[in-house]
Order: structure tokens, then C-alpha cells, then sequence
């Protein structure tokens, strides 16, 4: 009698625990679909090709398993509904490739002096967005650096400070003491120490923003820039951030737009799953400040920016440029 009650016991715990994990695959699998229909609803408000099927520099479209891919973020400083007006307040330049598992990450300067695509004429490239939107500071871009621009994104500071928000918020460095506007109605001056910070979104935004107090002007701005976003990236791959995941999602689909397709998200998200910021390698080409007729401009040196254009080239694997002599 002992040994029934005891062998019921024992079925009672066995059938328990299969139902919690039967439960649990229930709820995993779940919210697999919930992650994928709600992402794939985010992507489809933010999707956008511009009538470019491939960049006009690629023979063929690429295909972000197997292929190298260049990613341009626009971050949009007055951006509308319809997404073709303001300036690009900041141009990122990302290239990835699945033989290395690295990212070259470029900062451009937006005062740089430039040829603007479909305009005959020079002007600072930020300048680009404002007179023919996403498609024209991409091909801008693609005549600068000669390389194809295979997938963009545009961000706006809503986005930009939001994500921050939802992640809890980035830690950096602070080089110098100093203090800068806030981008909102209240024009609040935010101050930085030196050292490190947390920073909420406002903090963060003004912190990639400042210029006029950094002493190396472009430069110190680029390299706070990515700086911001190493740590963004930081804490958007940590464990902590898959409960955000809705959050986040909805923030993209109403202030993200990009020409990257749901089916290419995934395979991009598998190709990099174990991307650590240490994989990141960051790019810089040197300018030299000159005013013309009036106005003041970021010159590019020519051998720096032709420097830049072949670590891009080899990272690409473009015809003629072998990825093993790329520089470290």
C-alpha cells in the first residue's frame, strides 16, 4: 500500500513537471511568433527601398549571409512624416562581413566639402538630405568614398533618445568637462564631467551632438559618436534587453526607416548573434577646417580619405582589393 502511494506520488511530480515544460515550450514558442509578427510589423512601416533594388556600384545584389555589406545611418535632425527634409545632423558609414565577423564604422564629418550627386555643384554634405532626401546623400556618399551603399538606415533624435531610455540608459567616458543644450523645447544645458557617466537619451543625444566646445572640433565629435554608439550596442545585445524587445520595436516602426527587409533583419541578426563591440574597428579620414566665400567647410585631406576608401574596399572584398592586406 506504501509502495502505491509512493509510485503516485512520484507519477503526480513526473506529470507536473511535464506540464510545466510543456508550458514553457507553449510560452517560448509564443513569444517567438509575438517577436516575429510584431518585428515584422515595426519593418514593414519603416520599409522603404527608394526604387534602388541594388547600389548602381554592385553587379549583383548582395546577400547579408554570405556577403559584405556597407550600411549608411543617417540620424535626422528635422525629420516629417514624409522623411525628405531637415539635414543629417550625423552620417555613420558601417561595413560587416561574415569572413571576419568584424565592423568598420566611418564617422563623416556633415560640413565636409563635397560634390553633391544630381546638383552639379559643392557643398557641405549634411546639405544632401535637404535637397533630395535619403536617396541623394546615399548616392553623395557612394561617389565620396567609391563604394557601393548596400542597405541604410535613417534615425531621428526622438528615436535616438527614446532607444537610450528603453535600454536604461548608456555608460561612457566623458573627456572634458563641458555643457550643451538640449535638443528640446527647453534649451536646458546639460553638463558632463569628466570621467564616466550614465547618460539617459537627452545626455546621450548632446553628448554625440556637441562641437563648438570640443578643442578637436569634427574629430572629437566622431569619435564621441561612436563612442555612443559602442555603448548603445553594448547594452542592446545584453540578456537584460530581450524583455524590451516590444519597446524597442515600437519606437522603429514609427521613427525608422531602411531598405532592410525582414528576411534580410534575420539572416543579419544569425550571421552577427555573438557581435561583441570589441569586433568593432573604427575609421577615420582627416579634414582641415577652410571658409569659402563666407561660409566654413571640413576639407578632406586627400590621403587620409583615400586611406579610409581602401580599408573599406578590402573590407568589402571590392574587385582588386584583397580582404588579408586590410589594415588591422
Amino acid at each position: 500500500m506504501a509502495q502505491r502511494v509512493v509510485r503516485t506520488v512520484k507519477k503526480k511530480k513526473i506529470r507536473k513537471t511535464v506540464l510545466l515544460i510543456l508550458i514553457a515550450i507553449i510560452a517560448i514558442v509564443s513569444y517567438g511568433i509575438y517577436m516575429a509578427v510584431t518585428t515584422y510589423m515595426a519593418a514593414s512601416n519603416s520599409y522603404d527601398d527608394l526604387g534602388r533594388e541594388k547600389s548602381a556600384l554592385r553587379d549583383e545584389a548582395v546577400s547579408i549571409r554570405k556577403d559584405p555589406v556597407s550600411i549608411l545611418i543617417m540620424g535626422v535632425e528635422d525629420y516629417s512624416s514624409d522623411g525628405d527634409h531637415g539635414r543629417t545632423d550625423t552620417l555613420m558609414l558601417a561595413t560587416f562581413s561574415p569572413n571576419d565577423e568584424r565592423l568598420k564604422l566611418l564617422s563623416i564629418p556633415r560640413d565636409t566639402l563635397v560634390d553633391i550627386v544630381g546638383r552639379d555643384q559643392k557643398s557641405k554634405i549634411n546639405h544632401a538630405y535637404a535637397f533630395g532626401g535619403k536617396k541623394m546623400t546615399i548616392e553623395t556618399v557612394e561617389q565620396l568614398l567609391d563604394i557601393p551603399i548596400d542597405y541604410y538606415a535613417t534615425v531621428n533624435f526622438d528615436a535616438f533618445k527614446n532607444i537610450v531610455d528603453i535600454l536604461g540608459g548608456i555608460t561612457v567616458d566623458v573627456p572634458f568637462s563641458f555643457e550643451q543644450n538640449s535638443d528640446d523645447r527647453k534649451a536646458e544645458k546639460l553638463q558632463f564631467t569628466e570621467g564616466q557617466m550614465d547618460l539617459d537619451g537627452r545626455h546621450a543625444l548632446a553628448f554625440a551632438r556637441m562641437r563648438m566646445s570640443d578643442p578637436r572640433g569634427d574629430i572629437g565629435r566622431n569619435e564621441r559618436q561612436q563612442t555612443v554608439i559602442k555603448a548603445i550596442i553594448e547594452k542592446a545585445v545584453s540578456p537584460s534587453s530581450i524583455t524590451k524587445i516590444d519597446d524597442i520595436v515600437e519606437v522603429i516602426g514609427d521613427n525608422v526607416e531602411t531598405n532592410m527587409r525582414i528576411r534580410e533583419g534575420l539572416a543579419f541578426y544569425k550571421t552577427y548573434s555573438d557581435f561583441k563591440t570589441s569586433q568593432i574597428d573604427q575609421i577615420t579620414f582627416q579634414t582641415m577646417p577652410e571658409r569659402i566665400n563666407g561660409i566654413s567647410y571640413q576639407v578632406a585631406d586627400e590621403a587620409s580619405l583615400e586611406e579610409a576608401k581602401t580599408i573599406l574596399k578590402q573590407h568589402l572584398e571590392i574587385d582588386g582589393y584583397s580582404p588579408d592586406q586590410a589594415a588591422p
